[in-house]
């Protein structure tokens, strides 16, 4: 089977097929290029973004510094604040020694610059840059990060510090708040465990809000009688998350930056790897609080951070709840929905293969790994249904390249029949956990035509098979 790791050394030594493409001036259809070493630099127009993919030393801590790849040196990197519809330029420069690839996560972009080279998108070989053109959209709290395998080497890829925020902001926001803040959750120093089957997982040793372990960062700083918004991405490679505030509750308003038909008050937010949530927070409670994990284990391994009020000082004050209680169907619109009859029906069945003691698993999507996976090219315009049956004992979040999708419905039984239950509504999305065992079903149109990257957003499953490349009729 070609793995991902055959891919990618394709793309290095075939330089002719993957690193000088033909230039595909700024346009609708394509809206970037790459600008080969001979391109006088006077002929560039002036970027209006710089990222430079480079060796980084982090410091987590005082007693924790770890060497990886990032933006900028730093992590998470640079927020990328763009306008809905305003095109933007933003220039890549490679300056590690292996190809490279940034993917602008939950963006309606041509293939060529979506940022996977599954679809096409011409990896950005070492010492390169590329510049690329885009027409932000949709509006929302977006990301970007590497969308190259890591392929076993925990400090590379997703499981090192290529990842940033993006944030499109939309022509009008009708949103009344006093501040942002923006949180970012992930985990380091991965290393590998037995699982009870035999088969081998990724741990981790430390867990950081912003690149800081608790207590070695500054504090969020806000002022009794705020609302503030907050948006928080999970950028870790294969963790889900549960994030509160002591003595707070959050309305979230958005879901990986789509408003939710239904905005409620919870009192802690889950994430799963890649997912965003936007909630507004009453500062009515004034102190010093700790912003953290619900897990114990998590938040002592550093997933954690103080928010203090203007003019209050002290040790942060942490309570822990007593139960994780998360539901996507309470953010979707009120009342029951009919199914769509018209939607073509595409069933997405998961399973993993064990490969023997010591080794990974293997995945598969209807009894095939990436790149045999497929299913049939899709009709321009057409609406369909994917159910995503999980056979797996673990819990999946699914991706999809390129267009949002609605949430339709959760928890089924495998070979349950989604008409027998009730159909949510208006919940758009852009990745869905899929709990072991169970089936959710998601619509969406086919209305980005172009090669489409369908995948487990955790890393040592999309290197292990868990992909597959949809394309348009």
């Amino acid at each position: 089977m070609t793995s991902r790791r055959h891919l990618i050394r394709a793309c290095g030594a075939a330089a002719l097929t993957c690193a000088l493409p033909t230039l595909a001036e700024s346009s609708t259809d394509a809206p970037s290029r790459v600008l080969p070493p001979h391109e006088p630099q006077a002929e560039r127009s002036p970027a209006d973004y710089r990222l430079e993919i480079a060796p980084v030393k982090l410091e987590l801590s005082p007693r924790h510094k770890l060497d990886t790849i990032g933006y900028n040196s730093q992590a998470p990197g640079p927020l990328l604040r763009l306008k809905e519809g305003q095109p933007v330029t933003i220039e890549v420069t490679n300056r590690t020694e292996r190809p490279d690839v940034v993917h602008w996560h939950g963006l309606f972009l041509p293939p060529a610059i979506d940022g996977s080279v599954e679809e096409g998108t011409p990896a950005i070989l070492p010492g390169t840059t590329a510049r690329y053109r885009l027409e932000p959209h949709p509006p929302g709290f977006r990301w970007y990060h590497t969308h190259m395998p890591a392929m076993g080497a925990l400090k590379g890829a997703q499981y090192g510090a290529e990842h940033g925020l993006l944030l499109i902001e939309p022509r009008s926001n009708p949103a009344r708040y006093d501040q942002e803040l923006f949180i970012t959750l992930h985990d380091w120093e991965g290393y590998l465990v037995a699982s009870d089957d035999g088969s081998i997982q990724v741990a981790y040793n430390l867990s950081t809000i912003n690149g800081k372990i608790m207590g070695f960062g500054e504090p969020l700083r806000v002022t009794q009688g705020q609302r503030v918004l907050v948006h928080v991405l999970n950028s870790s490679p294969t963790e889900v998350h549960w994030l509160a505030l002591s003595g707070h509750a959050l309305q979230v308003v958005a879901l990986d930056g789509n408003p939710v038909p239904t905005p409620r008050t919870v009192s802690m937010l889950r994430l799963a790897p890649a997912e965003r949530v936007c909630a507004v927070i009453e500062m009515n409670n004034p102190g010093v609080w700790v912003l953290g994990e619900v897990r114990r284990h998590v938040q002592a391994a550093g997933m954690a951070i103080a928010v203090e009020y203007a003019g209050r000082t002290g040790k942060p004050l942490w309570q822990q709840p007593s139960e994780l209680l998360w539901n996507y169907g309470q953010f979707a619109a009120q009342g029951e929905a009919a199914a769509d009859t018209t939607a073509i029906v595409v069933p997405l069945a998961f399973e993993s293969r064990f490969r023997g003691h010591g080794a990974m698993e293997a995945w598969t999507i209807n009894g095939r790994s990436y790149p045999d996976s497929h299913i049939a090219p899709l009709l321009p315009d057409r609406r369909y249904r994917l159910q995503l049956i999980n056979r797996s004992n673990d819990d999946h979040p699914i991706h999809l390249h390129r267009h949002s999708f609605e949430v339709r419905a959760l928890g089924l039984p495998v070979d349950g029949a989604a008409s027998a239950v009730t159909q949510l509504r208006g919940l758009m999305k852009d990745v869905v956990l899929v709990e072991a065992h169970t089936r959710a079903d998601v619509e969406f149109t086919a209305d980005h035509p172009g090669a489409t990257l369908f995948h487990c957003h955790q890393q040592d499953h999309m290197d292990n098979g868990f992909m597959m490349l949809i394309e348009y009729a």
